[in-house]
């Protein structure tokens, strides 16, 4: 679906940019033939004729900067996924080369009890950043597929929001209180699935992006029975302005994928803006002070109310 969505365009401005040149070849060689026989008449034919190929040119001339438009946009997506998959690649060998050398020294040598338990935590790591991985890459998959929204549900959007932060801190070796939820008992009447989606891409990306030491804080404000805001702030470096819109497309990372050491693929925010739009409301990236963190508001359009 990806690839028929990218070549409609191009495909149907080439078919265009081709019917014009040819009518406007036809107009200029029946206006020199009229010319040359002189049955242009009293000149309101010649006008009318200039007048048609002037407008069809620059139809043809827009069409070639549209053409142009969409060709740097085609290099940059492969420039992109070529980082993408340099990014999954990396993603899948590094947990995969640790297994196996955890798993060969267990079976070549003897290992003491803490040596065991050590290994097996270290394993289970592996094994948890591989799980998120094939979780990021499931979600975008299930994303393009356009599959049928799930019903609205009862959602206790604070036990969520602890769950996404208890979970983020336990996949980075973090303490619990290095992401703070301050929540008051809600509940949202939305699609479980794709909060979770969207709230665990948003706190996990808070979390590899803040400052050392990490902090992230969740802040939940009800806006009226219909909306509520949700403000995830890092203490990280922060997004300049001019990154902070393209930072939801698909498979962008900023910086050199060779020089970053923070994993990643580029998709969770492309993921995040994708869900948004599903359940309904939106993501922006809050002006902040540059080197004072990074804030994500986001934006519920759904039916709020107190929880017991």
């Amino acid at each position: 679906m990806l690839e028929r969505r990218s070549l409609r365009a191009p495909i149907t401005l080439g078919i265009v940019m081709i019917v014009l040149v040819v009518v406007l070849t036809i107009l200029w060689i029946t206006g020199n033939v009229l010319g040359s026989t002189g049955d242009l008449g009293s000149g309101t034919l010649f006008w009318v004729i200039f007048a048609i190929g002037a407008i069809l040119l620059a139809a043809v001339l827009a069409g070639v900067i549209a053409y142009l438009t969409l060709t740097v946009k085609a290099f940059n997506l492969n420039r992109r996924q070529s980082n993408f998959i340099d990014a999954v690649t990396h993603e899948l060998k590094s947990p995969i080369a640790s297994l196996k050398l955890y798993l060969q020294t267990m079976g070549l040598r003897s290992v003491d009890q803490q040596q065991q338990e050590d290994f097996h935590r270290f394993m289970l790591e592996d094994v948890e950043r591989l799980d998120s991985l094939i979780n990021h890459l499931l979600d975008a998959a299930r994303i393009e597929r356009e599959i049928e929204p799930s019903p609205d549900e009862p959602v206790r959007l604070d036990e969520l929001l602890h769950q996404c932060a208890t979970a983020a801190c336990v996949r980075y070796r973090l303490p619990a209180e290095t992401v703070t939820v301050e929540s008051p008992p809600l509940t949202v009447n939305s699609q479980l699935i794709q909060l979770e989606i969207l709230f665990r891409n948003l706190i996990d990306n808070a979390v590899k992006y803040a400052g050392s030491p990490p902090h992230v804080e969740v802040k939940v404000r009800p806006e009226g029975e219909q909306e509520t805001l949700i403000s995830i702030i890092d203490n990280g470096a922060g997004i300049p302005a001019n990154q902070r819109r393209k930072v939801f497309g698909r498979f962008i990372r900023l910086g050199s994928e060779l020089e970053r050491s923070t994993p990643g693929t580029g998709l969770g925010l492309y993921l995040v803006r994708n869900v948004i739009k599903e359940i309904g409301g939106s993501v922006r990236v809050v002006d902040r002070d540059q080197g004072t963190g990074t804030e994500f508001e986001v934006t519920l359009s759904a039916p709020v109310k107190q929880a017991a």
